[in-house]
């Protein structure tokens, strides 16, 4: 991901929880907040110390950015996101995380509803 493509400033996370709207499933939590005068998206993570040393949490946002990297064509652009990891993702391998959070993007209504999460392997 870009760096156009994340939220890292504070203020921005704390505007993004405050008037933004959360969606969530047993593994994520995802605020969604609405920019019109943006072009793009950007992404911010949160992952607690609660879920693992510092290794564990560094593979799960690797595991989320490259999730959202894959899904970029289906997200609503114009609009800031902040995910939220749950303990349960710990357990869980790269295609387990990329079709809980492709879930809960659609529930939030974010994601394009018949975009495809597995990409077909052709032999």
């Amino acid at each position: 991901m870009k760096k156009e493509h994340r939220i890292k400033k504070n203020e921005e996370f704390q505007a993004v929880f405050k008037r933004g709207q959360s969606t969530a499933n047993r593994q994520f939590i995802v605020y969604v907040l609405k920019k019109e005068e943006q072009q793009l998206f950007r992404i911010g993570l949160s992952v607690s110390k609660k879920i693992g040393n510092a290794v564990m949490r560094n593979q799960i946002k690797r595991y989320i950015r490259q999730s959202v990297f894959e899904m970029k064509e289906g997200l609503a652009s114009g609009r800031d996101y902040v995910i939220i990891a749950r303990k349960p993702v710990a357990d869980m391998d790269f295609f387990e995380v990329k079709k809980s959070l492709a879930h809960v993007l659609k529930l939030a209504k974010v994601l394009k509803r018949d975009f495809p999460v597995h990409k077909e392997e052709k032999n």
